[in-house]
């Protein structure tokens, strides 16, 4: 039996507490080997408390161990680009939290530096290994509820209440829960679809004058294939999920369709009437990505969210906050 791929996280957190190290646990194909944060005391008591074995005292000196086959890059937006690039300068294949970086050209910049380095890059979009969007990918390229006409996806989250500060912090992070959340959205609309945003038109509010990001926004978006999406982000509201898809003969729609925490039901509709209900689980679903991109590696298997797939997710994220600002419909780079 092969030894299993020796992850190591990159600005270790709430994330990694919450999703990543229970992931982790599940599975005896990745191994987390070490870690790094900011601050060196609380990251010595982390590593003590979750038998982490190698607490590195700086970047650099993660991403240059040998006893590191996979750098999960889990720091601030704003961080997320210089840390990649220097994963990938010591050759480190590369496992980065989404939103992948604060624009288009920066996460241009990466992908192709990872192709050129000839390393493995990918996105923790997680909800690409979620079985509510696979089975209803899965209905859709059946044609099951013929072909796709709207498009709509909704995450709301009380950022407010969140442990990471950081988040509503202009220099730190890409955006408010356009980016945070909403990238979520799109990127999971392209992945049911099979389509992409051709352009973005934005209404957004602040929840207070002072406010450096954006706490509500809707987002209408063309896309190819003759799609019309809607993504609404609330990062002032009660946590929800949903995404639904209408096709000329049928609907699908799940209620807290991305969540992880608790069971999701997917439901087909033709003419009113329920066709077929499935009840699927996605608690493993960040397991089933840290296995995949283990198995990308070893054998060169696909993975399911690429470096690509991020600059198209950051190409429409700037057409959004294109649009925010110009309050004109914006097209996507």
């Amino acid at each position: 039996m092969n030894a299993p791929v020796r992850f190591a996280i990159l600005g270790f957190g709430n994330h990694a507490v919450r999703r990543l190290l229970p992931a982790f646990a599940r599975t005896s194909r990745v191994q987390l080997t070490g870690m790094w944060r900011r601050d060196q005391s609380t990251a010595q008591k982390n590593c003590a408390e979750y038998n982490i074995p190698h607490c590195f005292s700086t970047p650099e000196e993660l991403c240059s161990s040998p006893e590191v086959d996979v750098v999960f890059i889990t720091s601030p937006d704003a961080m997320h680009h210089p840390d990649t690039l220097l994963a990938i300068r010591n050759g480190k294949a590369v496992l980065c939290e989404k939103p992948v970086s604060m624009s288009a050209a920066e996460a241009r910049e990466m992908a192709d530096a990872a192709k050129g380095a000839g390393v493995l890059y990918g996105v923790a979009q997680n909800f690409r290994y979620n079985r509510s969007l696979d089975w209803m990918r899965e209905q859709i390229h059946a044609g099951k509820i013929g072909k796709p006409q709207l498009a709509q996806s909704e995450f709301c989250y009380p950022a407010d209440r969140a442990p990471r500060k950081w988040i509503m912090d202009p220099t730190l992070a890409a955006g408010g829960p356009i980016a945070d959340v909403g990238v979520h959205c799109i990127d999971a609309l392209r992945y049911v679809l099979g389509e992409d945003p051709l352009s973005v038109s934005t209404l957004a509010v602040k929840g207070h004058s002072q406010d450096n990001v954006e706490a509500i926004a809707s987002l209408q978006m063309e896309m190819t294939g003759e799609v019309l999406a809607n993504v609404t982000v609330d990062a002032r509201a009660p946590y929800r999920t949903s995404i639904s898809i209408t096709g000329s003969n049928g609907v699908l729609v799940a209620e807290n369709g991305f969540t992880v925490d608790r069971p999701v039901e997917v439901i087909l509709r033709r003419a009113g009437e329920v066709v077929e209900a499935v009840t699927l689980d996605n608690s493993d679903g960040y397991t089933r990505m840290l296995e995949s991109f283990a198995d990308a590696l070893r054998t060169g298997s696909a993975f399911a969210a690429t470096g690509e797939d991020a600059v198209r997710n950051m190409a429409a994220l700037d057409a959004a906050f294109r649009s925010w600002r110009t309050g004109a419909r914006e097209r996507v780079a």
